[in-house]
């Protein structure tokens, strides 16, 4: 189920996206990004609708995935 980030408090947005942001382990090449910064990034995707919030009933888990990846895009 995708859940439309606009429709969740900063608070438990920012905790989802951090919670992504740490697991994900993406290489970002030569340059060093902050937590901060990295947040950023996948906030401002999912404003652009790059990347949405999805839940697992299944799992009852929230993750965040690529709208390509979902045939959002």
């Amino acid at each position: 189920m995708i859940i439309p980030a606009s429709e969740l408090s900063a608070d438990v947005l920012t905790a989802i996206i951090e919670q992504y942001v740490l697991a994900e382990g993406t290489d970002y090449g030569d340059r060093e990004f902050s937590l901060a910064q990295k947040v950023d990034h996948v906030r401002a995707q999912l404003e652009r609708g790059e990347a949405v919030v999805v839940y697992s009933e299944l799992h009852e888990t929230v993750n965040i995935v690529r709208a390509s990846q979902l045939g959002q895009d």
